[in-house]
Parts: C-alpha cells; structure tokens; sequence
C-alpha cells in the first residue's frame, strides 16, 4: 500500500533522521503521520528502527509483534520481534528464541534469521544446537563471509574455537589437532 500525502514524505524524512542517528526527529516525523498509515508495513518497520535507536524495546517489541501480524511475509518483523524481546524488560534470550523459531521455516533461505538463532542458542549454553543454526545461516550466505561475521560476534564467541579449527584444518569438534 502506498501511502498518501503527506504521510509518504513524513516515513522518507523518518528514515533520513534516523539515517543522520536522530531518533527523536524520526518519532516525530511518525507522530505526525495518519493512524491507518503507521499501520503499513514499512512505517511499523521504521518505527521498529526508532524504538530501537531510542533504547524503548518494550515499544520496539510491539511494533514488530504488529508487523508480524499484518504482515507475516515480511522477514524483517519476525527478526525485529526477537531482537526486541530479547532485550525488553521481562524478556530475554529464550523469548527471543521462542519468537523467531517459527521464522526459521517459513524463511528457509534467509540468513539473519539461523545466524540470530545461533546466537540465542550459544549464549543459552546450547552449543550443538548453536552450530546447527550456524551452518544454516553459512549455508543460506557467503560460508566465508558468514564465518568471519560470527569471529567478531561476542553472541558467537562459544563457538569461536570451533569456527577457528575448521579454517586451519583442525578437528571441527574444536579440539586440537594433537
């Protein structure tokens, strides 16, 4: 749904506040807009970004939970719903698992969401199920790029050993070669 006039120009100067790292002019700019307007799904993404800019993740969480709602196709919701939960008051990291494991069949092929689930699982101690969701992710992406990506990620830091051996050749168990 394209949005009308002036609301069309209020999500576009959103997005340029937020791009600039403003997130109070962003809100403002989507305060400004229509009701029914907020309601399309790249405003709720937008807003989405803002709340999450601005730390509010209780207001992320159901902006994203509503994208999901109105627009369960759109990959992005389901992701911005775990990453919200997972840092809102009451939330956490199994909630953030809970919510994007229906994610993961419905978008078989995107790679943020087995990447984001390894990095739930890592840090919950389920290493086994951590590298599952991780050669999900290598599999759906560039393996290399991917890889590289997770040796920076402190979510991922568990696996690292792992990661490391299987780029110099040792066991992928993450033992030592002896």
């Amino acid at each position: 749904m394209a949005l009308e006039h002036p609301d069309n120009l209020g999500l576009e100067a959103a997005k340029g506040w937020l791009m600039l790292g403003d997130a109070a002019a962003a809100q403002n700019e989507l305060d400004r807009m229509a009701p029914a307007s907020r309601l399309v799904p790249e405003a709720l993404e937008v807003e989405c970004e803002v709340h999450s800019a601005r730390g509010a993740w209780r207001a992320a969480f159901v902006a994203a939970a509503r994208l999901v709602e109105l627009a369960p196709q759109r990959e992005g919701g389901w992701i911005h719903r775990a990453y919200a939960a997972r840092r809102m008051p009451g939330g956490g990291l199994e909630t953030a698992r809970t919510a994007l494991l229906p994610a993961a069949v419905k978008f078989p092929r995107q790679l943020l969401i087995p990447y984001n689930l390894a990095c739930y699982a890592a840090q919950l101690g389920r290493l086994e199920e951590a590298w599952a969701w991780l050669e999900q992710a290598m599999t759906a992406g560039r393996r290399e790029e991917v890889r590289a990506m997770a040796l920076r990620d402190e979510d991922l830091e568990p696996l690292w050993p792992r990661l490391q051996a299987g780029a110099t050749g040792e066991k992928e168990s993450g033992g030592k070669s002896e």
